[in-house]
């Protein structure tokens, strides 16, 4: 049997509520006030079978509150647990340096990602990220400027967007 910690905290969009390990690494997360909307987002492999809810997760609450602030550098440091495929773990890695501020094109997004064919399997990559905002999917756009999809809706992307310009 697996412990994880679980926390909401209010932001100016939504709820935002993360699912960590034991040692701090954040498993799943996102702009909901119920861990049951994250926990089917985690690998099995990973996925703990209780939580335990805590006000505070430390570095990961102290990063959530200072991003959504203005400090958007706060949440590139935070550890982040996920399980995949070798190109999906590549492309999670990827989204990590993109700059916010900077959003790319899905195209620009699997070139970074070390595939520049494989454009649907880095857009794959970013609808199967569990830890939204900490492996900052949102950061990717579709080609001529459009949003494109995002698990937390399309006005939370926009916001995000927005915040990071």
């Amino acid at each position: 049997m697996s412990t994880g910690h679980v926390s909401t905290i209010d932001t100016p969009i939504s709820p935002f509520t993360a699912i960590v390990a034991m040692d701090g690494a954040v498993l799943a997360s996102g702009w909901t006030a119920s861990a049951d909307d994250l926990l089917p987002q985690v690998s099995p492999t990973l996925r703990p079978t209780t939580l335990t809810p805590r006000r505070d997760l430390g570095a990961v609450t102290r990063a959530v509150r200072a991003y959504h602030a203005g400090d958007l550098r706060a949440i590139d440091d935070i550890p982040v647990r996920q399980r995949g495929g070798e190109f999906t773990r590549q492309a999670w890695d990827a989204l990590r340096t993109v700059p916010a501020g900077k959003p790319i094109s899905y195209a620009d997004y699997a070139l970074l990602a070390g595939r520049p064919a494989a454009v649907r399997a880095a857009a794959s990559a970013c609808a199967r990220n569990a830890a939204t905002l900490f492996v900052p999917c949102h950061r990717v756009i579709r080609t001529g400027g459009v949003l494109g999809a995002f698990r937390w809706g399309p006005d939370v992307k926009r916001w995000l967007l927005n915040h990071e310009s």
